[in-house]
């Protein structure tokens, strides 16, 4: 698979090191330096949010990518997802009610890729695109919708919808986490993610 981003500068938006690390060895391989982007506040703990960028910092560093963090507020991110899960309703179901891969992921992205945006308009980016696009757990087309969505804002920006299980990436990102001893975590990030997470192992 040869890459073709629709843009020179590319942002990626990096949920994780073992959903980002195939895909950052081939953006290098193929002469793209894309600049990395950490923004998930949807991780329920800041303790959570720093050991998961622990493990990427020197993973990209090897690299020589950039890895740009952007403000962890998990307060705002839960304030973000419930007004657009409610609608204002006052009866509107909680959070954690709402099933992996609903309309509660859907917003959670909508939050991170929205930040993504914002800063690639504000440092001149053209191309943006997502880690979120690697992992099966996740819903291709919410991620692509929210990144589609996020870059309509900005007339400069285009987002890169790849699959990035494809072309031989899938193995080898269980292969990088496995010679790299990443700490590859259980549940996406946010508390109704472990939640279920913890249910499944039941």
């Amino acid at each position: 698979m040869t890459l073709n981003p629709p843009g020179q500068k590319i942002l990626l938006h990096v949920c994780c090191a073992p959903c980002s690390g195939a895909i950052i060895e081939k953006m290098v391989a193929e002469g793209l330096r894309p600049t990395l982007f950490w923004s998930n506040s949807n991780i329920c703990t800041a303790e959570e949010n720093a050991r998961r960028l622990d493990v990427l910092k020197p993973y990209a560093a090897e690299f020589g990518v950039p890895v740009v963090e952007d403000e962890y507020d998990h307060g705002k991110w839960l304030e973000y997802v419930g007004a657009e899960l409610s609608g204002g309703r006052a009866d509107a179901p909680s959070l954690g009610s709402y099933p992996e891969r609903g309309e509660r992921c859907a917003a959670c992205f909508r939050f991170r890729l929205m930040r993504a945006a914002h800063y690639a308009a504000a440092e001149g980016f053209d191309c943006l695109t997502t880690s979120l696009a690697s992992s099966r757990w996740k819903s291709l087309e919410q991620v692509d919708e929210a990144g589609r969505a996020a870059a309509s804002g900005v007339p400069s920006l285009v987002y890169w919808a790849q699959n990035w299980r494809k072309g031989g990436l899938q193995p080898r990102r269980n292969e990088i986490i496995k010679e790299r001893n990443f700490y590859n975590q259980t549940f996406c990030g946010c508390e109704f993610s472990l939640d279920k997470s913890h249910e499944n192992n039941k």
